[in-house]
């Protein structure tokens, strides 16, 4: 009689396990996050050297000051469309120029994560699952939508902190 049981895995000790997933995480960072967050680096850096940073600026101004934000933050919102990691980068970088304080970028890391870069998910996941494509525009104003709630309840949230 034939026995047709698979052989037993070996078991993989904790080690082991702890070294594949960082090995793994390590990998999507370079591969995936990283990328994002040098180029945001780079296009804030450009558009700060060439003036357009501050007509961006002037530009959004009268429309993010009703979330109490300067208009340089409407580069944060529209990377975030795209990339979550980009908008981080951009988040970062406007901090580190000056055009944005802690309490600013606090304001705006849940918009960042909750906008979800929409456009990459279309192609990632609705596409993918069959969500007809007229329904793509509600997908993303919805998102949009609730990153632009969320920066006014951090701000409310923030002003007893």
């Amino acid at each position: 009689m034939a026995n047709n049981t698979a052989p037993a895995e070996p078991k993989k000790n904790i080690l082991d396990l702890f070294v594949n997933g960082a090995r793994r995480g390590f990998t999507i960072g370079t591969t995936s996050l990283m990328p994002n967050v040098i180029m945001a680096f780079v296009i804030i850096r450009i558009l700060d050297v060439t003036g357009l940073l501050q007509l961006i600026g002037i530009a959004f101004s009268p429309i993010m000051a009703l979330w109490a934000l300067p208009g340089q933050a409407a580069m944060v919102i529209i990377t975030s469309l795209l990339s979550m990691g980009g908008a981080i980068g951009i988040a970062v970088s406007l901090y580190t120029a000056g055009s944005l304080n802690a309490m600013q970028v606090t304001m705006l890391i849940p918009a960042i994560y909750l906008m979800g870069n929409p456009v990459q998910n279309v192609g990632r996941c609705l596409g993918i699952a069959g969500v007809n494509a007229k329904h793509y525009p509600v997908i993303i104003g919805i998102c949009i939508i609730n990153a632009l709630a969320s920066i006014w309840v951090m701000h409310f949230i923030l002003l007893f902190f």
